[in-house]
């Protein structure tokens, strides 16, 4: 195999850093060295965005994911993706969301190419709820060279879907940021009191922001939270705040591009994560902490696996237990002077051309 991959990768959504799997790919491409990579998106396609594939393609194929049509529409997505891999003749596939329809058609039409599969969580969760979702996993882990899992956590989820049939396919690789373009505060503690706190991602079920809005009702301290971003649950949310009188507390803005997030995370005392259910990764964790933000985190595996004993833990979906994890980091600046410095060094662990590099010598280790 020459030094220079030729890689073939995508997801089957809007070709932007509209979520954490989108930035976490271009962010990655970008710094993997000696390869070229075709990604393969959808429209409308941000040409600020596209900078780190050396091509970015478009696929034409009317997307249903769900329901009666899916098999007609994985059909038709694998004749698209098959007589895209005849003209692009990548020496590698990397499929993004193990068992997702794209995925399932790189399978089909793969060939000889191997694959390298990558979980990003909601893959995971999906296989968990659904039969049809978890046999779509098994066959993509099936065809794989490697499963790649950026957990622990998230890697024996998948070998225990996979019926531990695939165990010495699986690999873990963290994922990162780019820490050059992070500015950790230079800030020192202040006094005790109540805490100015941030929380940006998705706003639905399974991120759960409502624990962090109830949680303000229970807390000794009157703290003020900052919600950044969007999704379904938004207008609940802001209901929800206006219901428990939190009006002047609570502060929604809209989702912020990854450099206005950067500039506006030094604004903050802590960082809430508030995730109740499965989670890959927590990329938003390292980017609050390679800021030198405290954090305070549901206690779950996967994040706890990345975060060991640099934030404040508490019950996933508690907001007592939130509550009270928050009146102890306003009481006590010290102790958050402390979680600061190793929210610093923490971050340093996560650097995105280590993820990169250490992803393309195992795709040399399979293509070879």
């Amino acid at each position: 195999m020459t030094a220079n991959l030729n890689i073939l990768t995508g997801i089957n959504r809007t070709s932007a850093p509209s979520s954490g799997s989108m930035i976490l790919v271009n962010d990655l491409y970008g710094a993997m060295p000696e390869t070229h990579t075709t990604f393969l998106g959808r429209e409308p396609v941000d040409q600020a965005w596209q900078g780190a594939f050396g091509q970015l393609i478009a696929l034409s194929t009317a997307k249903r994911p769900h329901g009666p049509h899916f098999e007609h529409y994985l059909d038709e997505l694998t004749r698209e993706v098959g007589a895209l891999i005849e003209k692009i003749q990548p020496h590698v596939i990397h499929a993004q969301y193990v068992g997702f329809a794209l995925s399932e058609a790189f399978v089909r039409t793969a060939g000889n190419i191997p694959i390298i599969a990558i979980a990003h969580g909601p893959d995971v969760m999906a296989a968990e709820r659904s039969a049809r979702e978890r046999e779509g996993l098994n066959k993509v882990a099936a065809a794989s060279a490697a499963i790649v899992a950026p957990t622990f956590a998230l890697a024996n989820r998948i070998d225990r879907l996979t019926g531990h049939r695939f165990t010495d396919r699986l690999a873990v690789i963290p994922w990162g940021i780019y820490l050059s373009d992070a500015r950790g505060r230079d800030r020192p503690p202040t006094e005790a009191g109540p805490l100015s706190l941030a929380h940006a991602g998705r706003l639905d079920d399974n991120k759960s922001t409502i624990t962090a809005v109830e949680a303000l009702t229970l807390t000794e301290l009157p703290h003020h939270l900052t919600v950044i971003g969007h999704g379904i649950r938004q207008e609940h949310l802001k209901q929800r705040a206006i219901e428990l009188g939190l009006g002047d507390r609570v502060h929604f803005d809209p989702f912020l591009p990854r450099a206005e997030l950067w500039r506006r995370l030094a604004n903050y005392d802590a960082f809430v994560f508030t995730t109740r259910g499965l989670e890959a990764f927590g990329l938003v964790l390292i980017e609050a902490q390679a800021h030198g933000l405290p954090v305070a985190y549901s206690d779950l595996p996967s994040v706890r696996e990345i975060l060991g004993n640099t934030g404040v833990p508490y019950a996933p979906g508690d907001p007592r237990s939130l509550a009270a994890a928050l009146d102890g980091m306003g009481r006590d600046r010290h102790r958050l002077g402390d979680l600061a410095k190793a929210a610093l060094h923490n971050a340093h662990r996560y650097d995105i051309t280590t993820t990169a590099h250490r992803l393309h010598a195992l795709t040399l280790r399979v293509t070879s």
